[in-house]
């Protein structure tokens, strides 16, 4: 039975007040040790060592629960051989060790000689050690570990304060674990971003940046801006170079998520094979390649944005995994088991046909419907054009900046670039603009110089006198010498003029009058179609 110190005469309640004012003591001693440790292990084991010195306990070992919580795994200890450290795992229940883990609730073997619970399993036992004590380990998740020790006769404890000290020093060690891990989980999140931007130049995409003042693109800016502080799915749909990465990066910079990881994947430019491990991860020895363990995209996004291009590529096995990660905010890494929470804020784009996909099986309806709960339809450029003339500025002058050359288009050159279709959209000018100040000589640019930018432009130029070399050849055959010429120019200025505007009419028809529709048909501008509208005094 254990005696209560006012139990005891004065001089022996002295004793065991020196006694508490020397075990302070060393717990402060041992509070420095962890809280400066860089080595966590060796902090503790140090600290065993501490408490060993003053005589308190012999071979104490603090074992911690692994993942499964189904055993005990040895994490510090003092006193035992490598082969001993090897063999310590208890499973839940077994032995006293495993007693104390699984009832939450110290085990005390006050003689471990004539004790079935002492299984001894790291043997080489002195006859000097008598007692074996086992304190569970308890945070708010429950028990974590459990710390134990072997007490000698000369112990000047009792078993109440034996269990007390180990369970100060092992609450002490398991909550400079969790600093340590959570220390250690943060470096390598850190480490794991710099390596993904290692080869990126990221820029702070905001609306204002984005060059856009047409009516369309305003809208669009407007509609994010209300959405953006929500959590909800963004799909982006717009022609290949449109711009629809810059749009989910200005939606991160204006979203709460702002201070989050913004990553970005382009799922058609990465196997099948390999696409599930970029989004998802994958554990060590999970395929062949699989050296080391590696978090997916969805993991490192955790609490910021992730962008997925291409979202119409994805096979039909990654679509349900894309729909389940979706609906509950989980998944498990390839080749793993351990499920994984992440909180991801999904802005997804396409240049294909989703409804079509879906009515021929090709893509999940029911992914369409959670991918489509914001959709943002970027319009081309050749329907922006009042955006085309800012774009052409603004690259024209941050290459002429790169390059250390000075140059401007002339006013037939500039008309020239906005006829321009631009089948590429802003990809296609951008690179155009480089292209441009790389070839040409510094100053004035005239329309000629564009024959080697656009070939495009430079095709169509040849195809159109093709044909009226055609016409010309046709006429002749069909007319005499005294009439040919006259024909000819009756023909060329009078019923091409008639085709052309009977064509404008017919497409408008068709197209309910809308201009842009009618020039996409005829292969026009929206610009050039408005100048042959006036010309042909057409009534829309």
């Amino acid at each position: 039975m254990t005696m209560k110190t006012f139990d005891l005469p004065i001089e022996c309640r002295e004793c065991s007040l020196i006694h508490s004012y020397k075990e302070i003591e060393l717990l402060y001693e041992v509070a420095v040790l962890l809280s400066e440790a860089e080595d966590i292990k060796e902090s503790i084991e140090k600290s065993m060592r501490l408490l060993k010195r003053e005589g308190y306990l012999d071979r104490c070992a603090l074992f911690l629960l692994d993942d499964e919580k189904q055993y005990l795994e040895l994490f510090a200890s003092i006193d035992l051989t490598p082969q001993q450290q090897s063999i310590a795992r208890y499973a839940l229940g077994e032995g006293a060790t495993g007693l104390a883990a699984q009832s939450a609730e110290p085990i005390v073997i006050e003689n471990i000689h004539h004790d079935i619970n002492y299984l001894n399993k790291m043997g080489a036992l002195s006859t000097a050690m008598v007692s074996y004590v086992a304190a569970p380990i308890i945070q708010k998740d429950g028990v974590v570990g459990v710390i134990s020790a072997n007490i000698s006769k000369e112990s000047p404890l009792n078993f109440d304060n034996i269990v007390h000290m180990l369970t100060i020093l092992g609450s002490l060690s398991t909550g400079s674990i969790s600093v340590h891990n959570r220390f250690k989980r943060e470096k390598e999140t850190l480490q794991e971003l710099k390596s993904y931007y290692k080869d990126e130049m990221l820029s702070e995409y905001k609306f204002e940046n984005i060059i856009g003042k047409s009516s369309a693109m305003q809208q669009i800016f407007s509609m994010l801006e209300t959405v953006a502080p929500s959590n909800a799915t963004i799909l982006v749909r717009g022609e290949t170079g449109t711009g629809k990465e810059l749009i989910a990066a200005a939606v991160h910079n204006i979203s709460p998520r702002n201070n989050g990881p913004f990553i970005k994947l382009n799922c058609a430019a990465i196997s099948e094979t390999l696409l599930e491990s970029e989004l998802f991860g994958h554990e060590k020895g999970a395929f062949t390649d699989a050296k080391e363990m590696r978090k997916g995209r969805f993991e490192l996004a955790d609490g910021g944005t992730l962008f997925l291009d291409e979202i119409g590529d994805i096979t039909p096995a990654l679509q349900v995994k894309l729909l389940r990660i979706l609906q509950e905010q989980e998944f498990e890494r390839v080749g793993g088991s351990k499920t994984i929470k992440t909180n991801v804020r999904l802005v997804a784009a396409t240049n294909r046909n989703l409804e079509a996909m879906v009515k021929k099986g090709e893509f999940r309806e029911d992914l369409f419907y959670r991918l489509n709960v914001i959709p943002v339809n970027l319009p081309p450029l050749r329907e922006r054009y009042e955006d085309i003339q800012l774009l052409i500025k603004h690259y024209l002058k941050k290459y002429m900046r790169e390059h250390h050359k000075n140059m401007h288009f002339s006013k037939a050159t500039m008309e020239t670039l906005l006829e321009y279709p631009w089948p590429g959209n802003i990809r296609e000018l951008q690179n155009t603009m480089e292209r441009t100040v790389l070839i040409c000589p510094e100053g004035e640019l005239q329309p000629e110089m564009l024959n080697h930018i656009l070939p495009f432009n430079y095709q169509k130029m040849h195809i159109t006198q093709e044909k009226t070399q055609v016409t010309q050849s046709e006429i002749q055959e069909n007319s005499t010498p005294a009439t040919s010429g006259n024909l000819s120019a009756s023909l060329t200025k009078g019923s091409l003029q008639e085709m052309e505007k009977e064509a404008i009419i017919n497409a408008l028809v068709q197209n309910r009058g809308i201009q842009t529709k009618a020039a996409r048909q005829l292969g026009m501008t929206a610009r050039q179609i408005g100048y042959k509208i006036k010309k042909y005094d057409i009534e829309i």
